[in-house]
């Protein structure tokens, strides 16, 4: 099956600069080996020391967190699209005032 990946920017440097490529996989599991086997070191970015997702990273298929499916094992379909979303830590304070956001 080929899918869409969407690749955030922190791991672009992996796939020569591009925002999205094609991969390989009826899983999304078999979809991070192909693009592991494609773009090494996509897996040590994905996947901690124990071969589980970080915690950090979100994984969207067709918009949906594949935590409400069936985590690594979510099947895929010809056409889907996957998202590898890291979670971003921080932000400013949370009584900004609306002034202060729209500057």
């Amino acid at each position: 099956m080929a899918v869409r990946v969407r690749i955030p920017v922190l791991m672009r440097n992996l796939t020569g600069g591009e925002s999205q490529v094609t991969a390989e996989g009826r899983t999304v599991a078999e979809v991070f080996s192909d693009l592991d086997r494609r773009f090494p070191g996509v897996k040590e970015r994905v996947y901690d020391e124990e071969g589980k997702l970080r915690r950090f990273i979100n994984v969207y298929v067709n918009e949906k967190d594949i935590r409400e499916m069936q985590g690594e094992e979510t099947p895929l379909a010809d056409g889907d699209e996957v998202a590898i979303v890291p979670a971003i830590a921080g932000g400013g304070p949370k009584d900004r005032s609306s002034a202060s956001i729209d500057r």
